[in-house]
């Protein structure tokens, strides 16, 4: 059994006892998290897709901590002019392990 949930801007294939890492998400360690933007739902007989949620499809899932993801350089540079700048950027990131999957 797997579901394809949206939190954020992304989309995430999770199944019962997986985790994933998406962008930070209010809460402590141990926390529980209903994620109700289900666009799909297989339970090995059937599938179903939602127009573009599925209604009764919700996946809890509980927060196991929350870090960052690693450091991207940011490098503009102008030719012909000495200019250059270096910026860095590291996005927080929460990681959640998915306890049940309903539908």
């Amino acid at each position: 059994m797997y579901a394809v949930v949206r939190s954020g801007a992304r989309s995430y294939r999770v199944e019962e006892g997986g985790t994933i890492t998406v962008d930070r998400r209010a809460g402590d360690a141990g926390d529980s998290v209903i994620l109700d933007q289900v666009l799909l739902f297989a339970d090995g007989v059937r599938v179903r897709a939602g127009t573009p949620f599925v209604t009764d499809a919700i996946v809890t899932a509980q927060i196991v901590g929350h870090g960052r993801g690693p450091k991207i350089r940011v490098f503009k540079y102008k030719n012909k002019t000495r200019s250059r700048k270096t910026r860095g950027h590291r996005q927080d990131e929460t990681t959640l392990r998915i306890t049940k999957i309903e539908a």
